[in-house]
């Protein structure tokens, strides 16, 4: 799993003119799914989210987690994390999960965030999404749960 995380003040994800999910302070994720990954993917991601240390104490130090700080999640499905653009111009997709299986997994990566104890809202699997965010630092990491 692939999974671009995204300190932020506030985020929101629109399909179709309704607003699907929408969080103040916290992180916005971005998660991918590839063929490879399994259940032991998703919650070592979640585990590693919900611990890191991206959020600033009283001294300005990056020492707090998104618990720390009472944040919530606004996952959003993305299968173009693995895109791959090395040959040619148009972006080769074979590394991505097949639909059916990216869903069940990543549906159960968020499943593993709320069981932390987040408040985690989504957008819609496989939807055409508006996704707005403001990236507060910004801070913006790529996790990886293979390699």
């Amino acid at each position: 799993m692939r999974v671009i995380v995204q300190r932020c003040k506030k985020a929101q994800v629109t399909v179709e003119g309704t607003i699907t999910g929408e969080i103040n302070e916290g992180l916005m994720l971005l998660v991918g799914v590839t063929h490879e990954d399994t259940a032991k993917d998703a919650k070592y991601l979640a585990e590693k989210i919900a611990g890191l240390r991206i959020f600033e104490d009283d001294a300005g130090k990056m020492n707090l987690s998104v618990i720390d700080v009472g944040g919530a999640i606004l996952s959003v499905s993305q299968f173009t994390l693995y895109g791959d653009c090395r040959k040619g111009r148009r972006p080769n997709f074979m590394a991505a999960a097949a639909p059916a299986e990216a869903k069940l997994l990543y549906e159960h990566f968020n499943g593993e965030l709320a069981a932390i104890g987040l408040q985690v809202e989504t957008g819609i699997f496989g939807a055409m999404m508006d996704v707005s965010l403001v990236n507060w630092g910004p801070v913006t990491l790529i996790l990886d749960s293979q390699g």
